[in-house]
């Protein structure tokens, strides 16, 4: 796993960078060591979770996994999620295998979403709005995804982030899984989107990410498909919020089939990119979702 973190969207406050300034990680772990002093002159004391030998944080980490007869990959990817994250919110599409009974088995304390509308998007929407973190994290039930990497994303975040992005392209990720004719669609869309909003992604759809829970009050998300993610990519970099990329590795599938189609959710991409082109962020309405919004049975 790789610890080279790619600024990909500058934020439009962001200061120039000062010569012998400590990278993000250090950041944080002076100042981690700054607020832990504090509490030795009578302020209430924070709780800080361990995260990695140099680093300790108090905001809690919900990691959201949509699932649909997943039921063999579970405990490969829950295998790999981090001891420390605070919550599991398992979203599941109607499966008609034992994925919620897995689940439950190996996390007795999963917060299970039982999903009312179809697709990823709705799916990810409904992951989001049970969520109780400040943190958020997006994870593919597949075992692509690999868990230990959740600290690259939550350091990036707590290093001044607001969109921690994971990119198979950018030095140190990788990919077993796109087909070349994926790769190649990909990285016209990646084009694409960086040309029109002024971008610097290497990757585009890709569906391990990571951000701080209160940008869902400025991003409004209404897409039910694959295509979210490239939704979410450009609506963060229209809002003004700060991206960074994260090196990842994506894996095979271990278990089963994707849904995924590359012409039909290539196409539905660009229909995205297309119609958020000729969409002012002012036009946008409705309610931001994961905040104030429930959807589906919580259990």
């Amino acid at each position: 796993m790789s610890s080279f973190l790619r600024p990909a969207v500058p934020g439009p406050h962001d200061p120039p960078a000062t010569p012998g300034a400590p990278e993000p990680a250090v950041a944080v772990a002076a100042a981690t060591a700054t607020a832990t002093a504090t509490t030795s002159l009578g302020r209430a004391p924070a709780q800080y979770r361990p995260i990695s030998t140099h680093l300790a944080i108090t905001p809690p980490v919900s990691v959201v996994i949509p699932a649909m007869n997943e039921a063999e990959n579970l405990p490969h990817v829950f295998g790999t999620l981090p001891e420390w994250i605070h919550e599991v919110v398992l979203v599941d599409g109607n499966s008609t295998d034992a994925t919620v009974d897995v689940a439950r088995e190996l996390r007795p304390d999963v917060k299970v979403v039982r999903q009312v509308g179809k697709g990823k998007g709705d799916a990810l929407i409904s992951g989001f709005a049970a969520c109780t973190g400040d943190i958020i994290v997006m994870v593919d039930a597949d075992g692509s995804a690999d868990g230990q990497e959740i600290v690259s994303y939550v350091s990036a975040l707590v290093g001044g982030a607001d969109f921690a992005k994971g990119s198979r392209f950018a030095n140190g990720g990788g990919t077993d899984d796109m087909t070349a004719i994926r790769k190649l669609g990909n990285r016209i869309l990646c084009g694409i989107v960086n040309a029109k909003f002024g971008a610097r992604y290497t990757d585009l759809c890709y569906g391990y990410n990571a951000f701080w829970r209160h940008c869902l009050e400025s991003i409004t998300l209404d897409c039910t498909g694959f295509e979210i993610e490239t939704l979410m990519n450009i609506r963060v970099v229209k809002a003004g919020l700060r991206v960074q990329e994260v090196p990842s590795h994506e894996y095979l599938r271990i278990h089963g089939v994707s849904n995924l189609s590359a012409v039909r959710d290539g196409l539905r991409v660009l229909k995205v990119i297309l119609r958020e082109k000729g969409v002012r962020r002012a036009a946008r309405s409705g309610p931001a979702v994961g905040l104030n919004s429930p959807r589906g049975s919580i259990s």
